[in-house]
């Protein structure tokens, strides 16, 4: 299998349990493994042979910028649902999303999920 991989996109998004998290917003960081067979677009050398990926992350920002979400978990299964129906030829699909400020008593860099259909 070969694969397609955007790595640490950053937006602003409004997710979280505490309501100072829905008002005030943070940043997420999102990156995504596409599994596909690149084969044909690795010789063609034709954008229609393979997979978009500037499509795959303005998708990506809109959903993470656009939709509310309590939990991150939620924001990475909506993100991989989303990226996987909407382009053919995804065998599989992995999406990391990190919250790097989050509301937790105590010494951390970031909490991340990670989600792979």
């Amino acid at each position: 299998m070969d694969y397609i991989r955007l790595k640490n996109m950053v937006f602003y998004g409004y997710h979280g349990v505490e309501e100072s998290e829905k008002i005030l917003g943070a940043r997420f960081e999102v990156d995504l493994i596409i599994g596909a067979d690149l084969k044909k677009a690795s010789t063609t050398d034709h954008l229609e042979d393979t997979i978009n990926y500037e499509a795959i992350y303005h998708d990506i920002e809109n959903i993470v910028t656009k939709e509310k979400k309590h939990l991150i978990e939620a924001l990475a299964g909506v993100i991989a649902r989303a990226i996987k129906d909407k382009y053919s030829g995804i065998e599989t699909i992995t999406v990391v999303v990190r919250k790097p400020s989050v509301p937790i008593k105590g010494i951390l860099d970031t909490v991340e999920v990670e989600i792979t259909y």
